[in-house]
């Protein structure tokens, strides 16, 4: 979809190149906030820089909009499509980070969740999605259909496996001894893995298809 973009085609190869900085820096939100919970971060040494990035995720956000419909205003109609993809996408990029907020206060609530059962299981959830995340922003540079396609199998296999977990919780089939943190987590996490899903389908899903992982997949 985005592969004439990577010339500069009157204004949107840079509106592009803003939207991969959101992406960097909500990898970023995404690390240091899931650090503070699972891998023994001081939140007061991360607080500053965490909440810093946001801001800045949010204004990237508004810059992109309003050049888009700067852009959307002066350009040809063959344009708009992928100018409504972008307006969309940074919604989702936007949302990762303000999720890394919400792990950031369960890391600020639960100083002692290093020595919850769950922790292994969710260090090694908070590692395999950073590398999604990491490819998220690949893609989004390459804009690799097929890779693309991997990407979110990929990221299914998150979204399942987050949902065994809370499901688990919920049964009290689980030894975790903060349960209600570790449902919590495995949810925001669900939900950044989604909304990493939701950008990296727009290299081959059309407009009307967009924010598809945010459904049920029972009803897709």
């Amino acid at each position: 979809m985005f592969h004439w973009l990577l010339g500069d085609k009157q204004g949107l190869a840079r509106i592009f190149q803003h939207f991969g900085q959101m992406l960097e820096d909500g990898r970023h939100t995404f690390d240091a906030a899931c650090n503070t919970l699972v891998g023994g971060t001081d939140p007061d040494a991360v607080r500053d820089d965490l909440y810093a990035t946001d801001r800045r995720i949010n204004a990237v956000e508004q810059k992109i909009r309003r050049e888009l419909v700067v852009h959307v205003a002066v350009s040809d109609r063959a344009e708009f499509p992928v100018c409504l993809k972008l307006m969309s996408l940074v919604k989702d990029a936007e949302r990762i980070g303000d999720y890394a907020k919400n792990i950031f206060d369960l890391g600020v609530r639960v100083r002692d969740f290093h020595t919850d059962p769950a922790r292994a299981d969710l260090v090694q959830l908070k590692d395999r999605v950073s590398r999604l995340l990491a490819k998220m922003r690949n893609l989004h540079e390459s804009q690799d259909e097929d890779q693309a396609r991997a990407f979110c199998e990929q990221g299914e296999a998150v979204l399942r496996l987050c949902d065994e977990r809370v499901d688990a919780l919920v049964d009290g089939a689980s030894d975790s001894t903060h349960p209600v943190t570790s449902a919590l987590m495995y949810r925001y996490v669900k939900r950044v893995t989604a909304h990493a899903m939701n950008i990296v389908s727009s290299i081959f899903m059309p407009v009307d298809k967009l924010d598809y992982f945010d459904e049920d997949p029972e009803t897709r």
